[in-house]
């Protein structure tokens, strides 16, 4: 199976808060498999559904060693985040070429609906807090950019767009 490309910023669906899920459908359920295999194609430890253009409150998370390992949410959010940070160099596929060192909180406890539709909660820590916290800020229209100071940010997309250029 193949995936549906990634969109390139500044697409407008990286801008753009998701819309929530109601419900899980097979039609959801089939996004999710088709968002992991892109997730696996980068290769990634998450991905949400705003990078490949669809606007829907979906994303994965697989930071195992072995993979085959992806927590499918719909909605995440988190309830609980520790005062511990962690510093990790982050990137996305949306901006491909470039990365930034963020900290973020080193644990998370996030509340979402399952693939059967059952709200859950659970705890992440190290990379796999980080790529939950990810996936999060581009449901909500944020990039790794968006974490910068003006002059780190600024210098990041010329870079993005100097690559981009070829």
């Amino acid at each position: 199976m193949t995936h549906r490309p990634y969109v390139m910023w500044p697409h407008p669906s990286l801008k753009t808060p998701a819309v929530p899920v109601s419900e899980i459908t097979d039609d959801v359920r089939a996004l999710w498999d088709e968002m992991i295999i892109a997730m696996d194609t980068m290769p990634g430890v998450g991905l949400a559904a705003p990078q490949l253009g669809v606007g829907l409150a979906l994303a994965v998370v697989d930071a195992s060693d072995t993979r085959g390992q992806a927590v499918r949410m719909a909605n995440p959010r988190i309830l609980h985040a520790s005062t511990q940070l962690r510093d990790h160099e982050e990137g996305s596929p949306n901006l491909p070429g470039v990365w930034a060192k963020l900290s973020r909180p080193r644990a998370v406890t996030v509340s979402f609906l399952n693939a059967e539709g059952v709200t859950e909660e659970k705890d992440f820590v190290g990379l796999w807090a980080t790529s939950v916290q990810h996936q999060i800020d581009h449901l909500a229209g944020k990039m790794i950019f968006d974490r910068l100071t003006r002059v780190k940010r600024d210098m990041l997309i010329k870079k993005a767009r100097k690559l981009r250029a070829g």
